[in-house]
């Protein structure tokens, strides 16, 4: 879990000590770099976890191919499991400054429509809405 992550830990017990030292007044700043901080190791982490996933699924089908057999119809399937999780990891990844930037210039406004545009275009690639139109651009020759 990344909340018992000593190296997290660690930078946050520095920025606490650093805010005793200098005051109030740079607060927000050592918040924002310690929040950095954590959003690049969330992205590491994050990196290992698909990379490892994908490296796996490579594997499974060669091996697969290697022994004769013909991989499973999902597996080539351009929506599968893979793609849908790494939408849905880059779409969470964004998220954070797309709130922060909502919030500073629209306030809780702004964080509700960010965060209903981010639902949105999630909900429409779960339901296979952007797989579709892929495949009609594919049939009308848009695309190759």
């Amino acid at each position: 879990m990344m909340a018992r992550d000593p190296e997290l830990k660690k930078e946050l017990d520095a920025t606490l000590q650093t805010r005793k030292e200098l005051g109030p007044e740079y607060e927000s700043e050592l918040i924002d770099a310690f929040l950095e901080k954590v959003e690049r190791k969330v992205e590491q982490k994050l990196d290992g976890t698909v990379d490892k996933r994908v490296r796996r699924h490579l594997a499974e089908q060669q091996m697969t191919v290697a022994r004769g057999g013909r991989p499973r119809a999902g597996d080539l399937d351009p929506g599968g499991f893979g793609e849908r999780f790494g939408f849905a990891a880059v779409s969470l990844v964004l998220a954070i400054p797309l709130s922060a930037i909502a919030v500073v210039n629209a306030g809780l406004a702004g964080l509700l429509v960010s965060w209903s545009g981010i639902v949105g275009v999630n909900v429409a690639q779960s339901a296979g809405g952007f797989s579709r139109l892929r495949g009609r651009r594919k049939e009308a020759g848009d695309w190759d």
